[in-house]
């Protein structure tokens, strides 16, 4: 994952409703959670979880699929392993003598 990548997911989970939003659907796990039953779930005005959910969108967090009349969100579970691998690739690579460091290399 490129740097640049990382930042502009990582600015859009720093915003407190989106994590919510994002804890929720990576909680409802691959099934995802219809719109109307997350707003219900986080007591979040309409209007208000839709520009959420588009910015989760943008940054490829989230996708969402209509189904008939409802339209479910779902975490994009690569995207979010990508995101934690990226944070954890170099953990205590310049530290002398770590573990984690040499079975990295």
């Amino acid at each position: 994952m490129k740097i640049d990548d990382a930042a502009v997911r990582l600015e859009a989970l720093g915003n407190r409703t989106r994590l919510q939003i994002y804890r929720a659907l990576v909680r409802a796990g691959h099934s995802g959670m219809p719109v109307g039953r997350l707003q219900d779930k986080l007591k979040i005005p309409a209007s208000t979880l839709s520009h959420h959910i588009k910015t989760l969108v943008s940054v490829g967090l989230v996708s969402q699929v209509r189904e008939s009349t409802t339209l479910v969100c779902h975490a994009n579970f690569d995207a979010m392993r990508g995101l934690v691998d990226f944070l954890a690739a170099e953990c205590c690579a310049d530290e002398i003598g770590c573990k984690a460091a040499q079975t990295a290399a």
